[in-house]
């Protein structure tokens, strides 16, 4: 008599769900996004001709916002889930945001641009306005009162600050004068502008007596400001550097002093020239403390330790501010002037980005 093995049981095989199954094309919501904004422009286009206006573009595009955002979080929804529809609103909404924030940046930028270019011409930057009354002239001496006071004012901080964030970090880690270091310099970061002009201008009266006027004056009260950035933003990029790197350096006999230098400064280069440079941008365009430091003047003046040293915001103001005849010519100045303090702020950010690039360690083998 044979035996057979019974024969096996057929297996149930469960259907393999795909990754892109209930998922939407990539196109929809680029789609979705163009209808809402053809049908919005519809309405207002609409609603402005029956009522014999002019389109209105901020609500035509904030309700299209609105519209897209309901419309993508509800379709999302019904083909691909609940929580798919919670990523694509909180994506659509950080996009929203991001755009609203580009808003004012893109109409200052365009505005300042467009006004100022008027008289982006080479007497602007070949002459100052020194016997001038009317058209003409230039800011050539603001341009280099801004360069002298400015750098100055970096002179002064830099170093400061930079010393200030490694004691925090290096030397003084939980120890009771680092703490108040830092209650001091969290203080200082909130000081209004025109306050370190007259401490600038009170330190300065002290010696020389009431009304002074000086380029360094400015440099010291612009530092005052600057200071405080140095030092928690070159704070904060210290801390991010690996303890493992010091404690390899130390294990190879390597000082403190010389790990510091060789090791810790060189890793935290590229941010802490980044803070750097934030810091003059936060400076560099300040003009309550300049009015009360270094005063106003047409001539150029290149010393900072003798008299009055004029600067691009406060030559933007002045122009403004006293408007002549014809007051176009003044007007132009003073668009001008601001065109160029963004212009040195945004080759500034450049320079700050080659520095960062070239003495950024090398992490490829």
């Amino acid at each position: 008599m044979t035996l057979t093995a019974p024969a096996p049981a057929p297996r149930q095989v469960t259907p393999r769900t795909s990754l892109r199954s209930g998922r939407l094309p990539d196109w929809a919501p680029w789609a979705l996004l163009g209808g809402v904004i053809a049908a919005m422009l519809l309405v207002f286009w609409l609603l402005a001709a029956a009522g014999g206006n002019g389109l209105d573009v901020a609500g035509w595009l904030i309700l299209s916002a609105i519209g897209y955002l309901a419309l993508i979080t509800l379709l999302s929804s019904l083909v691909e889930g609940g929580r798919k529809a919670t990523d694509r609103f909180v994506t659509g909404l950080v996009t929203v945001a991001f755009l609203i924030a580009m808003v004012p940046l893109i109409s200052v930028s365009w505005t300042v641009v467009s006004a100022g270019i008027a008289r982006f011409d080479a007497l602007f930057f070949s002459s100052s306005m020194r016997n001038v009354v009317g058209e003409g002239g230039g800011a050539v001496h603001a341009i280099w009162g801004t360069v002298l006071v400015t750098l100055a004012a970096a002179v002064i901080s830099i170093p400061i600050g930079l010393m200030t964030a490694i004691y925090l970090v290096e030397y003084g880690a939980g120890k009771r004068i680092a703490r108040g270091i830092t209650f001091l310099v969290d203080v200082m970061t909130g000081i209004p502008s025109i306050v370190a002009g007259l401490f600038a201008y009170a330190l300065f009266a002290l010696f020389f007596g009431a009304g002074v006027r000086l380029g360094i004056m400015g440099s010291i009260a612009l530092s005052v400001l600057m200071i405080p950035v140095v030092v928690r933003s070159s704070e904060e990029m210290l801390r991010l550097v690996p303890n493992e790197l010091r404690e390899a350096s130390y294990a190879l006999g390597v000082p403190k002093w010389l790990t510091i230098l060789k090791v810790v400064m060189p890793t935290a280069i590229a941010g802490i020239t980044t803070g750097i440079m934030l810091s003059i941008a936060r400076v560099i365009g300040e003009t309550a403390p300049l009015l009360v430091t270094a005063g106003f003047t047409d001539s150029l003046n290149l010393n900072l330790f003798d008299g009055r040293m004029q600067t691009l915001p406060v030559f933007t103001y002045a122009q403004y501010a006293n408007q002549g005849i014809p007051p176009e010519a003044y007007t132009d100045r003073a668009w001008a002037a601001a065109l160029t303090l963004i212009l040195i702020v945004m080759v500034l950010n450049l320079l700050a980005r080659l520095v960062a690039k070239l003495f950024a360690p090398k992490t490829g083998r």
